[in-house]
């Protein structure tokens, strides 16, 4: 054989067997993770799969269990891992990072390998939550957190109305929130718990004051304890009238109501209760055994502003919950109050 053909064969048979170790060393580290590769700050360069995927788990795992702590309105609120419904895929982790050293030509990987070159690659912990769930905790930081805007409104006293100015409200922004509270435990923490301020929103009032009077042209009040009632018109006092309220036991209901029905000699159904004894659930038509004179405005389902022929009964606690006026107030005041007119009775 030619000298020129021995080495020329010489070459080829090196070859082959330099590119079979070749494979073969690149087979055996194809479960190792590359050097310089790290998942989330922990370095798995140089580990096998399993070792890697032990060692990112018992470095990893403590700093992913940590509690989310909210801080909304001044006050915090918490959520655990459980409760989120977090998981951890170290595998799926450990599978990527293996993945960045098996990129390239063979020949590329094995020199890599064998020269020590550093990939410089880090890859993210594979942390899920459940979404449900963090809108969920969301949703109740926001309902107890939020402060409602309170629009410009009217403060009701026994004799007197006066208007308020609305203030700001401040609402938790529940989508924003749930995805900082998702980040929050997909990003590894240093300690027990990371915290996370909620975004928010401010809602201003829709006006101010100034257009109260015109919305409320009329409103009555009435003071139970001084037995009077008190017509405003466009917020300003126009008159004053002595009125009877309910008996002890029988009290007229305080709070804020409206005229929701009116009556000109309205006949009188009597409410079905022991203090009517013998006419309980009957009706009275207009005439002298009905004791509801000349108008009727009704503010509850039972309760109302009417005439009354027991003059001697104004001005102290006399009736059956009704607000008793005598028959020539009543019916100047009648024609005053528009239905839907507000009602304080303090």
């Amino acid at each position: 054989m030619a000298k020129g053909l021995k080495i020329l064969l010489g070459a080829v048979i090196a070859l082959a067997l330099l590119s079979g170790a070749a494979w073969g060393y690149d087979r055996s580290q194809a479960e190792t993770v590359a050097q310089g590769v790290s998942v989330s700050g922990v370095d798995l360069g140089g580990l096998d799969r399993e070792a890697a995927t032990k060692k990112l788990r018992e470095s990893l795992a403590p700093r992913l269990s940590h509690n989310v702590e909210v801080e909304a309105g001044g006050r915090k609120f918490y959520i655990s891992p459980s409760r989120a419904g977090v998981s951890y895929d170290f595998d799926a982790a450990v599978d990527q990072a293996v993945s960045i050293g098996r990129t390239g030509w063979v020949g590329i990987r094995v020199w890599r390998s064998l020269s020590g070159e550093q990939a410089n690659a880090s890859v993210p912990a594979t942390v899920t939550v459940s979404e449900p769930k963090i809108r969920a905790f969301a949703k109740r930081v926001a309902a107890r957190a939020d402060h409602p805007v309170v629009q410009a409104h009217l403060e009701y006293g026994p004799d007197s109305v006066k208007p308020v100015q609305g203030t700001p409200g401040v609402l938790v922004k529940t989508s924003a929130l749930s995805s900082a509270v998702t980040a929050a435990f997909q990003e590894p923490g240093d300690g027990a718990v990371v915290k996370v301020s909620a975004p928010v929103r401010e809602v201003k009032p829709a006006g101010g004051t100034k257009g109260l009077a015109d919305r409320y042209s009329t409103v009555v009040t009435v003071s139970r304890s001084g037995y009077r009632l008190y017509l405003f018109k466009h917020l300003k006092l126009v008159r004053t009238f002595p009125v009877a309220v309910g008996m002890a036991g029988l009290e007229t209901p305080a709070g804020l109501y409206s005229v929701q029905d009116k009556q000109t000699n309205p006949v009188w159904h009597v409410p079905n209760s022991p203090w009517a004894g013998a006419l309980a659930g009957k009706s009275i038509p207009p005439g002298p055994d009905n004791p509801i004179k000349a108008r009727w405005m009704g503010v509850t389902a039972s309760v109302g502003i009417h005439g009354t022929s027991a003059a001697d009964s104004l001005g102290s606690a006399a009736s059956h919950g009704c607000i008793r006026m005598a028959p020539v107030d009543v019916i100047w005041l009648y024609d005053q109050v528009p239905l839907g007119t507000p009602v304080y009775i303090s």
